[in-house]
């Protein structure tokens, strides 16, 4: 996603601005940004948004539903590292999905909405 770390950005600003994404009800619980993509966890899915061409008109959006995340990890930020990595294994795909996300991210809450999604298949 991108070529810089992701930071996190505010959950309500996401919801509002991508709302006709979500369905009734479903809530995003952490959200990330780049210089242009963003990705978001909700309690139903993984959502990413790549912002495309010199304008940015072009969207592309993928939504992966939990069920599909075979197994993650999260990687910290060291001590010269500036990020940390959250990395997703999809049935079906070849090779992990990366992102990585700025040193100073909830690494403890996406562990848990990623385990209560994939783990508990929500």
């Amino acid at each position: 996603m991108g070529l810089f770390a992701a930071t996190e950005i505010d959950t309500d600003e996401v919801a509002r601005r991508y709302r006709a994404l979500l369905l009734d009800g479903e809530e995003v619980l952490i959200a990330f940004k780049t210089l242009r993509d963003i990705a978001f966890l909700t309690d139903r899915r993984l959502c990413l948004v790549n912002i495309q061409g010199w304008t940015g008109k072009k969207i592309a959006i993928q939504s992966i539903p939990y069920r599909s995340i075979v197994r993650f990890s999260l990687e910290t930020a060291g001590t010269f590292d500036l990020e940390a990595d959250m990395v997703f294994w999809l049935s079906g795909g070849a090779t992990p999905l990366e992102i990585k996300i700025g040193r100073g991210s909830n690494l403890t809450m996406i562990q848990q909405v990623l385990a209560r999604g994939v783990l508990g298949r929500g």
